[in-house]
């Protein structure tokens, strides 16, 4: 997923905030992982990298995602991203729906 970031007149700001699996995505394509793979190796090939699972931010380690899917073994690159993409989006929605994120979402500043 991803959305636009607020306008701020900076030409140096990227077009789009990727969160969730097009988040990881981008770290695939730039990445060495070979696929089928099991959860392990995954879990070695990104050791402590976090992936951000909502526009504000929010950061998940991509073990603790993996280990939420409760898949031992991924046959593509496809295939893992389709597993994670309901974890990424349950953070997302349980972060969403806390009050405090709420009352912060209608501050304007």
């Amino acid at each position: 997923m991803g959305v636009r970031p607020p306008s701020n007149d900076v030409d140096e700001e990227p077009d789009v905030v990727e969160f969730g699996i097009a988040a990881l995505d981008a770290r695939l394509a730039d990445a060495d992982a070979r696929f089928p793979a099991t959860a392990a190796e995954l879990r070695e090939y990104f050791g402590d990298a976090t992936v951000p699972y909502d526009a504000a931010g929010n950061e998940m380690p991509v073990a603790e995602a993996l280990a939420e899917t409760d898949r031992e073994s991924f046959d593509s690159e496809d295939d893992l991203l389709n597993a994670l993409h309901p974890v990424f989006e349950r953070k997302r929605q349980a972060a969403s729906t806390s009050i405090f994120k709420q009352l912060r979402g209608l501050v304007p500043f």
